[in-house]
């Protein structure tokens, strides 16, 4: 039993090193913090570009990663898809944005 009780606390260190080391980022995958920034900013270029009105008829797409955005979908003019990227743009925590919007 004295055994048991020694290999436990090398059990949870050894444990507990392999949990952090899940959660660094390479150079193809986020950490799990980027993830969540990723996600709230996702969320508020959202939520940006419904509550403005010469956009909210349109349906973009919006992906981020590591604060670049991402826009894509079908827009009617160059006008609204130069709209779009600069209300993206002015969303807090957007580093850049690339306006893959389609002119239709």
């Amino acid at each position: 039993m004295m055994k048991k009780i020694l290999w436990m606390p090398l059990f949870v260190v050894l444990a507990a090193t392999m949990n952090i080391a899940g959660c660094a980022s390479s150079s193809t995958s986020q950490s799990t913090g980027q993830y969540l920034d990723d996600v709230v900013i996702t969320s508020k270029v959202n939520a940006a570009l419904l509550g403005d009105s010469g956009l909210s008829s349109f349906k973009i797409g919006v992906g981020t990663y590591n604060g670049v955005v991402q826009l894509s979908g079908f827009v009617n003019s160059d006008q609204v898809k130069a709209r779009a990227g600069k209300v993206a743009a002015g969303v807090p925590g957007v580093r850049a944005v690339r306006n893959d919007l389609v002119v239709k």
